[in-house]
C-alpha cells in the first residue's frame, strides 16, 4: 500500500489526504470533484496541519473550489480545522448528533490534557505532542441532517450516510456511488485499534456489515492507509471478538476491570493503541448494565496509558 503522508489522487474524481502512522490524532481526509466544484471530508487536528492540506490540494481547488465541507463526526481530529474552510465561505454539513458535540467546551477540553500534571498529562504529551491545539475556535456545521442525504457536487452525487452512534454518537459515511468509494471516518481503523467511546458496538458492527454489502471497491478510513472489503471484515472480526469475550465476563460477574485484565486479544493484542480495549470493555459493560458508570475520558485515558505500560521515562530516556 501506498501510505505516504499527503495528497493521493485515487482517481475517477476522488483523493484522500493521509495521515501516517494513523495513531492518536492523524487522521485522514478526503476530497471529491465535480463540474466546477469540490466537497472535502473532514478537517485536521489543529490548523497547521489543516493549512498545509489545503495547500498540498491547491492544484485541485484552485480548478474545483472548495463549495462543501462533511465532517464525519465530531471528533477534533476530523474537525479543528473546520475554521480555516468557514473562512473560506465553505457550507459545512454533519449529522445532527455530532452537530451537538462540536462545541468549545468539547474542544478546550481536549487541548488542557496535555497541560496536565502528572501520568495523565505525561501520556496527553506523549499522544498528543505534535499537535497546536490551543487557540482553536470551535466551528461547528452550517446545516445538518439525520439518516440519509444526498448533496450534489457538481452535478454529481455524494450520499451521506448516518450510521452512528457507533465509534461517536453522529457517524457518518460519504459514499461516492459513481466511485465506488467510500470515506469511512473512524467507522473504520486500519493498522490500529478502534475505540467505541458511544457504541454499542453492536450497532458498530452493523455498520461494517453495510459496509461490507455496499458497491465499492475502495474505502478511505479515518485512519491508516486506503483500504478495501478485507480490512473492513478484519477490524469487524476485533469488534466481534471483543463484544464477545467482555459478554462472556459480565455474564460470569467479572467486574470491568478483572474482564479487561482477562481478556485474550489473540492475534489482535499487537494491534497499536491495544489499550483502547480498556474502552471497548466499558462500553460493552455499559450496554448490558446501563447503572454501570461512565467515567470521562480523562479517566479513560489513564486506564489507556496503563494497559499499553506507558511509562513517562520514555520521553527522556537516552
Amino acid at each position: 500500500m501506498d501510505y505516504r503522508k499527503g495528497h493521493h489522487d485515487l482517481g475517477d474524481g476522488c483523493h484522500a489526504w493521509l495521515q501516517p502512522d494513523g495513531s492518536w490524532g492523524w487522521s485522514n481526509s478526503g476530497l471529491v470533484v465535480g463540474s466546477g466544484a469540490s466537497l472535502m471530508v473532514d478537517t485536521l487536528f489543529d490548523l497547521p496541519l489543516t493549512r498545509e492540506m489545503l495547500e498540498g490540494l491547491r492544484p485541485v481547488t484552485d480548478r474545483y473550489p472548495l463549495r462543501t465541507l462533511v465532517n464525519t463526526h465530531s471528533d477534533p481530529d476530523h474537525v479543528n480545522g473546520n475554521e480555516l474552510l468557514a473562512a473560506r465561505d465553505v457550507e459545512i454539513l454533519a449529522s445532527e448528533p455530532a452537530a451537538a458535540l462540536m462545541t468549545q467546551e468539547a474542544l478546550d477540553a481536549v487541548a488542557k490534557v496535555k497541560h496536565l500534571p502528572g501520568t495523565l498529562g505525561d501520556f496527553a504529551r506523549h499522544i498528543f505532542g505534535p499537535f497546536e491545539l490551543d487557540g482553536v475556535t470551535a466551528t461547528g456545521p452550517d446545516r445538518t441532517f439525520t439518516g440519509q442525504e444526498s448533496v450534489d457536487v457538481g452535478g454529481r452525487e455524494v450520499r451521506l450516510i448516518q450510521v452512528g452512534p457507533a465509534h461517536t454518537p453522529g457517524d457518518a459515511l460519504v459514499h461516492v456511488p459513481d466511485a465506488r468509494l467510500l470515506y469511512a471516518g473512524d467507522i473504520l481503523f486500519v493498522g490500529g485499534t478502534p475505540i467505541a467511546w458511544a457504541g454499542p458496538i453492536d450497532r458498530w458492527i452493523d455498520a461494517l456489515d453495510l459496509v461490507l454489502d455496499m458497491d465499492v471497491a475502495a474505502i478511505v478510513p479515518g485512519h491508516g492507509p486506503v483500504s478495501g472489503k478485507p480490512e473492513v471484515s478484519e477490524m469487524r472480526e476485533y469488534l466481534v471478538t471483543v463484544e464477545a469475550q467482555a459478554r462472556r465476563r459480565y455474564e460470569e460477574g467479572l467486574d470491568v476491570d478483572a474482564a479487561i485484565a482477562s481478556i485474550d486479544l489473540g492475534r489482535f493484542a499487537d494491534l497499536p493503541e491495544h489499550g483502547r480495549l480498556a474502552q471497548n470493555v466499558l462500553n460493552v459493560y455499559q450496554q448490558l448494565d446501563p447503572t454501570v458508570p461512565r467515567p470521562d475520558r480523562l479517566t479513560v485515558l489513564t486506564k489507556i496509558a496503563a494497559l499499553e505500560g506507558f511509562d513517562p521515562a520514555w520521553i527522556t530516556s537516552p
